[in-house]
């Protein structure tokens, strides 16, 4: 069994979140998860048609023509 990929998990917190290492040292491995999928794309299955009809309606890009 290997450990936990701290160098990774360092590498990305401090490096592309750009997280003091405070912030951290202060986070759980879950929000560090959390954080990872924000950033490079959350996994799981893609919005429905009506999903993504009410998050344009929400978020128009402007008027049609």
């Amino acid at each position: 069994m290997s450990g936990f990929p701290w160098s990774n998990a360092m590498a990305f917190g401090l490096g592309v979140l750009r997280l003091s290492p405070g912030a951290f040292w202060a986070m759980t491995p879950r929000e560090l998860a959390a954080a990872h999928d924000g950033v490079a794309g959350r996994k799981g299955a893609a919005l429905g048609r009506n999903d993504l009809e009410a998050l344009m309606a929400r978020h128009p890009d402007g008027e049609r023509q």
